[in-house]
């Protein structure tokens, strides 16, 4: 029998979690895993959201006082998060959001790079037909880095 390498166990340094603004209860889920991920590691944990194109329609985009409360809204929606994540005992928390585009490609391009976090954790519907089940799956399908889905 050949000699069998020692394996090493997997260290994360930077955790990112996506929160959707539309789903408290998958937002929960992913944070408890996360946390639970940065604790365990004493990782920095990254709390991430887009702020759709969708979302901003041509009024809202030539309206500047509807854009900064589309805007301060999810902001107060991640801060919630980082304060959990906080509570919890994660020192080190950072908060981000990106907007226009396609969510995925927002992550993908502008987040990840920005953050360079070495473990994606996203929230998942129990059903699959909330939007951002998809974004979770295309996050995992496209991304270079590892990916958990939490049910």
């Amino acid at each position: 029998m050949k000699d069998m390498e020692k394996i090493e166990p997997i260290v994360y340094d930077r955790i990112l979690l996506t929160i959707d603004a539309d789903d408290p209860d998958a937002n929960t889920k992913a944070l408890r895993y996360a946390v639970t991920q940065a604790k365990e590691f004493n990782a920095e944990l990254g709390v991430c959201s887009v702020l759709e194109g969708s979302d901003i329609n041509i009024y809202d985009s030539l309206t500047p006082k509807k854009l900064d409360a589309k805007r301060t809204a999810l902001n107060q929606v991640i801060e919630k998060y980082v304060e959990q994540a906080r509570s919890f005992g994660i020192d080190k928390v950072t908060a981000m959001t990106s907007e226009g585009g396609d969510i995925d490609d927002e992550i993908l391009d502008t987040i990840i790079p920005k953050f360079n976090p070495d473990l994606l954790v996203c929230g998942a519907d129990k059903d699959g037909e909330h939007h951002f089940y998809s974004i979770s799956v295309k996050l995992a399908k496209k991304a270079k880095i590892s990916v958990i889905v939490v049910r």
